[in-house]
């Protein structure tokens, strides 16, 4: 039931207003009248079960309420009878607002278009609707923008989010005392030139997209230097079209695979993480013939994790990007070192979170995580018992401690569930040690953390999902000499020394480093180029489905 059908109706509403001496014209409105309008729609908010304001759902209802009682229910965006230029700004603000990714439809802009129109013909109980959607669009997308549009956890169990929160109210009070109603939209977007850069490339591959996209590459075969024909001239011109190919670039002949062909067909390879060898083979040509509207749609994506992050990542940090198998440490927005990274296996994904790194261990043993010891060391050890010796592992009771070894000779390994397993199991330092020579820790209830790793050959993969959820590296030992070097305490750390002598190692930093473990299949690198990676978990799906909903209630 509509709230005013609940309350009174119009005609008995501007009766009562007549009769108190307020006059409430086809032209202008008094702003008693919308003030009166204002608080007994909020006043009364309770008594149904959806708030609306002209037909269209409030969101935003507990901070509305918030806003209008600091306001004593004063109108936001009318004065004197008549729309505030700011009404008419934040419009056309908000028409604007799919540069960001984000569709503006969700903020009541159909509507809100046809009232800005209308101005000085509307009613006092129009205008009381118009601020209503007004502010309630202000304060849904302001919440969107500083936080993101869909809460991460509620759409996936390996994501742990830094969602911020803000009195959004008072910063709309304020704000529109200002005249900076839209200004101050501006601020809430992450400020890191990375959210900057695809925003950028979100506006060029949407333009591509609505100027009809690129063509596809007909599965002929193999593509290769010195192939030709019709495959070739449409290989070239969607090369051309996405920028990798320069559009001036002339060909003698454009069916034939030429050289400038081969270069543009390697950058393009390097920019979406495949083999570069300039050759179009079956993975390359799959990727070629993704449309430029998908392409969009996932930078879309990716703009909405950039706003689940902190606002402030640290000036100096290390960030993971897992989908894209690297990892780097930062300083100033400038990348000090990058490596590959081998991440968790999509049956033990890695999870998203942020931290903060405190110390590494050098030697580090590694005591088996009790899910590991049942799922993937026990059927090895009822196989083989001489496993353990072998890669230097010692048992001791899982209520025990590492000075209460058991003889593992003499425990039947057969004869033990997987429900019913009582050991730990620690690996001894040594260059077998799954965890290589260093591990560097930042204290999570996911137990996951960074390290070396024995296993150096599957850094040549170019899919690198083979861990249990930790994250190994292929350059520890830079990253740890880059990490001691900072604090004059630690710097110039003999740590060739320290691995030598054997012995499990702890070394703290000078302070907390920020960690953060992200999730990126589309990102923007430092000479703007555009980057896109397979879905390696399958989350860019229920992300997008999440943004097709309904917009949460972040505000209310």
């Amino acid at each position: 039931m509509n709230l005013r059908a609940v309350i009174f109706s119009r005609t008995l509403l501007a009766a009562c207003l007549l009769a108190g001496g307020f006059f409430v014209g086809s032209a202008a409105a008094s702003a008693n009248g919308v003030a009166t309008d204002l608080r007994h729609l909020l006043e009364h908010a309770e008594a149904v079960p959806v708030l609306s304001a002209a037909g269209e759902p409030l969101y935003a209802t507990r901070t509305l309420r918030k806003f209008y009682v600091q306001r004593v229910f004063r109108a936001a965006w009318v004065r004197d009878g008549r729309l505030l230029p700011a009404a008419h700004e934040f419009v056309d603000w908000l028409s604007r607002l799919e540069g960001h990714g984000i569709d503006p439809g969700g903020y009541h802009l159909v509507e809100l278009r046809k009232r800005v129109g209308a101005g000085a013909r509307a009613t006092a109980a129009e205008l009381a609707d118009t601020d209503l959607l007004l502010t309630d669009a202000w304060l849904l997308i302001a919440s969107h923008l500083y936080a993101g549009r869909i809460n991460p956890e509620t759409i996936d169990p390996e994501w742990f989010s830094n969602r911020r929160d803000r009195d959004f109210a008072d910063l709309l009070n304020k704000a529109l005392d200002s005249g900076e109603a839209v200004q101050v939209l501006d601020t809430l977007h992450p400020e890191h030139s990375g959210y900057a850069s695809m925003v950028k490339a979100l506006e060029r591959y949407r333009a591509i997209a609505v100027a009809g996209g690129w063509p596809t590459v007909a599965a002929t075969g193999k593509l290769e230097p010195g192939s030709h024909g019709p495959a070739v001239a449409a290989l070239r011109e969607r090369l051309r079209v996405s920028g990798e190919l320069a559009a001036d670039a002339a060909a003698e002949d454009p069916e034939m695979f030429d050289a400038a062909l081969v270069d543009a067909v390697r950058v393009f390879q390097a920019s979406h993480g495949l083999d570069v060898d300039g050759v179009v083979g079956r993975q390359t040509l799959a990727t070629l013939n993704v449309s430029a509207a998908d392409r969009a749609r996932q930078l879309r994506i990716n703009l909405e994790r950039w706003r689940w992050l902190p606002q402030n990542l640290g000036a100096r940090h290390l960030v993971v990007n897992i989908a894209g198998f690297y990892l780097d440490l930062v300083e100033d927005e400038v990348s000090r070192l990058r490596m590959d990274v081998i991440v968790g296996r999509p049956a033990r994904k890695t999870p998203v979170f942020s931290g903060a790194m405190t110390y590494m261990v050098f030697n580090p043993a590694w005591d088996v995580p009790h899910k590991l010891a049942v799922q993937d060391k026990l059927p090895v050890l009822q196989k083989d018992p001489a496993y353990l010796s072998r890669e230097n592992f010692v048992v001791f009771p899982r209520g025990g401690t590492p000075r209460d070894p058991l003889d593992a000779s003499r425990i039947e390994w057969n004869r033990l569930a997987p429900d019913a397993f009582p050991y730990r199991l620690r690996q001894l330092p040594g260059p077998n040690n799954a965890l290589g020579r260093v591990k560097f820790m930042f204290p999570n209830r996911f137990n996951v953390y960074l390290h070396d790793t024995p296993a150096r050959e599957l850094f040549k993969q170019g899919r690198r999902a083979f861990s249990s959820g930790c994250i190994r590296l292929s350059k520890p030992l830079e990253l740890a000499r880059l990490l001691l070097d900072v604090d004059p305490k630690t710097a110039g750390t003999d740590i060739d020394a320290l691995l030598a002598g054997g012995r499990e190692t702890v070394v703290r930093l000078a302070g907390p480093l920020p960690v953060h473990l992200l999730y990126w299949t589309a990102w923007v690198d430092a000479g703007g180029n555009v980057h896109f990676r397979d879905d390696l978990y399958g989350r860019d799906a229920r992300v997008w489905n999440a943004i097709e909903r309904d917009p949460e209630r972040r505000a209310s």
